[in-house]
Parts: C-alpha cells; sequence; structure tokens
C-alpha cells in the first residue's frame, strides 16, 4: 500500500521540477503561474502573478475555463512545499497539458529565498 510520501514520489520521478534559480525564468516564459495552496494559504502571501487554484479543484477548473484549456500552454505551479504541486502537474499531464513545471521547494524555498512575495491588504476603512 502506497502513502502520500510514496505518491509525491512518484510524481516526482515523472514531472520536470524547475529548481529556485530557473524558476524566476520559467515563470517568465510561462503562459500561467498556477498556486495550488488552499486559498488561505494563498492569501497569507503568493508568488506576484500567481492564480490561485487549489489542487481539489484544478482539473474543473481547467476543463471549465476556456482560456485554460489549451494543452500546450505553458504552466508552473507551486504550493507550500512542492509536493501537492508534484500530484498537481503529474495530473496536469495526465490530461494532456504538454508543457507542464514545477517549483521545487514550493513557496517556502521561495520566500526563503527572498524572492518577491505578493501579499494582500485590506483597505482601511477610516
Amino acid at each position: 500500500m502506497k502513502n502520500a510520501h510514496d505518491l509525491v514520489a512518484a510524481a516526482k520521478a515523472r514531472i520536470h521540477e524547475v529548481d529556485l534559480e530557473a524558476a524566476e525564468a520559467a515563470i517568465r516564459d510561462a503562459d500561467l503561474l498556477l498556486d495550488v495552496r488552499e486559498a488561505d494559504e494563498f492569501h497569507a502571501g503568493h508568488i506576484p502573478g500567481a492564480l490561485n487554484v487549489p489542487r481539489g479543484l484544478l482539473e474543473f477548473k481547467l476543463d471549465n475555463t476556456p482560456e485554460l484549456s489549451a494543452r500546450g500552454l505553458a504552466i508552473v505551479l507551486y504550493c507550500k512545499t512542492s509536493g501537492r504541486a508534484a500530484l498537481a502537474a503529474s495530473t496536469l499531464q495526465d490530461m494532456g497539458y504538454l508543457n507542464v513545471q514545477s517549483i521545487a521547494g514550493g513557496f517556502d524555498a521561495w520566500s526563503a529565498a527572498g524572492k518577491a512575495v505578493a501579499t494582500p491588504s485590506l483597505p482601511t476603512f477610516e
């Protein structure tokens, strides 16, 4: 019987992960940067320009959004530490997406390296 670690390891063996040094260039070249974390994680901070589509909704969102359905889109994904993104990248490959990459280490590695982070703020009502 497989556990979550086994599933992530199998996904990582079949996807393309970019390291932090290559991540910024991959994002610049991408058509779509997807944050597959939950909404509360995204709102606490995310990579600028990312679209939040939680992993549990990913397949449905891509299938039901015409501008996201082109299988030739260059997509970069990330999550907190890279496990969910690896599983999501594997799923997108299964769906026929041809150019999918995941960021090694995820958002935690990105922010620890001092790279740009967007944190939404609420307006003041004074």
